[in-house]
């Protein structure tokens, strides 16, 4: 706090209505003297109104965005206003409490500038319970409400620690690299290497050279010596994406691999040693390969020894809200945008769509929306028409009307149940009010 004060250039007025703001509140003149502070702001830093008027804004709220991030300054110098800027500050007792932050500027009535307002609001409880609903059931890059993903979870983390080869399979898209990662990176050999190779991409002669690597002269072109990519894994984990797309001879080679730990380079008769990890990942039913006889059956049971099976995004749509928030957090952080979210009738059409790309097509659906949106929430127009026009149901004979109000129905139940039942939450998520809410349950007869 500073030690003298200054008197502030105006005093902002109104006391009594900025009292009655549930967001903190305080105003500046343009030589940064706090004139103004509300009841909320002194509850929110623990900081009083005496205190505060007539002090330096930075001697106040000692802050993340106070340097080069300042958000009431960029206000002040372009004359924009900025909504719903996250950041921290540390209040009178020194705990960081995260906030989201709206700015304007104050004029006279010649329109002339003469400081500026800033309202923010204490995330502390929101955070709270984010982290309650990432802790839920979390693994690595995996946030999950599913007791199906739940299951794996808990089975990815019982093998982790262990040398035992890994099998995951599941569709395109679904996440097995990132869960993969999350089993090597909660292991003994997090600090090793993780070394991914995508056998479906590469024909045997390449694919060959990149797992056991070659000696120089073994082929046209081999000038030097070249480790594969066992070698590269050393004592961390291999990772075979694609592993049914192996042809029979490969098949042979990496067999040894598995039974024996070790193999020869390209053009070399001496025998490598390898202590890697292997985790193996597939799209296709292996066991049915097995039976069609396109895939040796002992290689099959050298790499099933422990089996993830990850659902696809269908069949787990309750985890869509939660995913489809991580992304928009995720590109605010990569962009340094603000995008406030995703409106109610996006999160309709999230989950009346199959998601036949699963958790990487939302991905990419969510960043196409942020090259769209600016700086507003995401609506259905900033959505593909595929997702918007397509839904699992795909009635036929039903009117627009028919299928508008299913799509509302979905939205509301989903939102009821991410809030545990508690209405008046789920009519904040959504957007109206509650008597609103009460209103479209009896219209749509849900109980």
């Amino acid at each position: 706090m500073a030690n003298s004060k200054r008197k502030p250039a105006f005093t902002a007025c109104g006391d009594a209505v900025l009292d009655s703001i549930s967001d903190g509140v305080f105003t500046v003149d343009l030589n940064w003297l706090v004139c103004s502070f509300n009841r909320a702001a002194e509850q929110i830093t623990g900081i009083s109104r005496e205190d505060s008027v007539g002090s330096f804004c930075w001697d106040v709220f000692r802050s993340n965005m106070c340097e080069a991030q300042c958000a009431l300054r960029e206000t002040l110098e372009t004359g924009k206003p900025l909504i719903n800027r996250t950041g921290y500050i540390v209040d009178a007792d020194g705990n960081r409490i995260p906030v989201s932050v709206s700015t304007a500027v104050l004029r006279d009535e010649n329109g002339k500038i003469i400081g500026g307002a800033e309202t923010f609001r204490d995330l502390s409880e929101i955070e709270t319970l984010r982290s309650e609903l990432k802790g839920k059931c979390s693994l690595g890059g995996f946030i999950s409400h599913s007791s199906s993903m739940c299951s794996v979870m808990e089975l990815a983390r019982a093998v982790a620690g262990s040398p035992s080869t890994v099998l995951i399979s599941g569709e395109t898209g679904s996440g097995k690299e990132v869960l993969a990662k999350a089993i090597h990176e909660m292991g003994t050999r997090s600090k090793a290497p993780f070394v991914a190779v995508n056998c479906g991409a590469l024909p045997d002669t390449l694919l060959e050279s990149e797992l056991f690597g070659y000696k120089k002269g073994a082929f046209t072109g081999a000038d030097t010596d070249k480790p594969g990519r066992f070698a590269a894994a050393g004592e961390g984990t291999i990772f075979l994406d694609e592993i049914g797309e192996i042809s029979p001879a490969m098949q042979v080679r990496l067999l040894r691999v598995l039974q024996e730990r070790c193999y020869e380079p390209l053009g070399s008769n001496k025998t490598e040693k390898t202590s890697a990890r292997v985790i193996a990942a597939t799209n296709q039913d292996l066991s049915k390969l097995v039976e069609k006889g396109s895939f040796r059956q002992d290689l099959y049971y050298r790499i099933n020894v422990i089996t993830l099976n990850l659902p696809p995004l269908r069949d787990r749509k309750e985890d869509i809200p939660l995913l489809a928030d991580h992304f928009v957090e995720k590109y605010n952080c990569l962009y340094g945008r603000a995008v406030p979210g995703i409106t109610p009738e996006v999160y309709s059409a999230f989950l009346n769509y199959s998601w036949p790309g699963n958790v990487r097509e939302l991905e990419n659906t969510i960043e196409r929306a942020f090259v769209l949106c600016g700086s507003k929430r995401i609506s259905l127009t900033h959505l593909p028409a595929g997702i918007v026009g397509k839904t699992d149901e795909k009635p036929k004979g039903k009117s627009i009307r028919m299928q508008t109000d299913q799509s509302e129905k979905n939205a509301i139940l989903s939102a009821i149940k991410r809030n545990n039942g508690n209405k008046t939450a789920a009519a904040k998520e959504l957007g109206i009010h509650k008597t609103t809410l009460y209103r479209k349950l009896n219209k749509l007869g849900i109980e």
